[in-house]
């Protein structure tokens, strides 16, 4: 008997490139109306929890983290019906504590990207939502909860820097985002937080901590090479932790407060709205449509 009302949308990062334990698969060519998905959309489910994947980098890891279509991600899962959104992602420390090979459950963000889209809204549909807690506490307590259960060392807070990449950090930014109070760095979690609150999905970040960032003055500058041998086992607890959520997750989804944001976001008057931007945004608006 499956739980009611819950479908589990995941955005694999790097070394996560298919969610294991998968029953009654699909593989869906989603269209979206902002351009190609990373991947086609992995749908099935694990237990009773409905899942569906994407590879956030595609197959083989051909996109980097500049060019992710996240407008196009989000978009798609959200056309599939997903109720809330957990991302999986690569990340480098920036605090002694958070070691490679732990896990960290983010909560904030600093966003330091400068060429991505970034709204699904624009000219003809203006929307503002509130992105002082980016990260659902509910989702990411689930998450948490999954990952302890999985045997991970986690830490249940951490700020995260998003840079541009796909180069790393000089140590100059690396010392710089220490003294903004970060405590990890990435490249894909912005805009994809941002996006995900506007297409009223919960997100919850798991951050796979696999270097310490180049701030360590007595260390070497990071390497691909050495951050691609601690990702095979982070994964490997990543799907462990997933497996663990599906079994955890309560058998009946409450409403949580992000289902219903786009209420008081939207401020385009219902006669200035663009006709073609409301077409283009169907599957983020559709519930919010006939409210505004």
């Amino acid at each position: 008997m499956a739980k009611d009302g819950w479908h589990i949308g995941v955005l694999g990062g790097s070394g996560l490139y298919a969610l294991d334990g998968l029953e009654d698969v699909q593989q869906l060519a989603v269209q979206s109306t902002f351009g190609e998905p990373s991947s086609p959309v992995t749908m099935g489910r694990i237990g009773k929890i409905k899942f569906s994947f994407i590879a956030r980098h595609g197959a083989g890891h051909a996109i980097p983290p500049h060019a992710v279509n996240y407008r196009a991600n989000i978009d798609a899962l959200k056309r599939c019906g997903v109720t809330d959104l957990v991302a999986i992602s690569a990340i480098g420390s920036l605090a002694e504590a958070m070691a490679p090979g732990d896990l960290v459950a983010v909560d904030q963000f600093i966003d330091r990207t400068v060429s991505r889209e970034n709204s699904f809204f624009g000219r003809g549909l203006v929307a503002h939502v509130s992105l002082a807690d980016p990260v659902c506490p509910r989702l990411s307590g689930h998450v948490q909860q999954a990952a302890q259960d999985a045997g991970a060392k986690l830490h249940e807070r951490g700020t995260y820097v998003a840079i541009e990449g796909p180069q790393f950090s000089t140590r100059a930014e690396s010392h710089l985002y220490r003294q903004w109070g970060a405590q990890v760095i990435g490249m894909t979690a912005m805009p994809e937080a941002r996006l995900a609150r506007e297409a009223e999905l919960p997100y919850a970040l798991l951050g796979m901590v696999t270097d310490y960032d180049c701030w360590r003055e007595e260390s070497e500058a990071v390497e691909a090479s050495d951050v691609l041998s601690v990702l095979n086992a982070n994964a490997a607890v990543a799907q462990t932790m997933l497996q663990k959520l599906a079994e955890n997750l309560p058998a009946q989804r409450e409403p949580s407060p992000i289902d219903t944001v786009l209420d008081h976001a939207i401020v385009t008057a219902p006669d200035a709205r663009d006709a073609e931007q409301m077409i283009r945004l169907g599957a983020i608006i559709k519930r919010a449509l006939g409210r505004t």
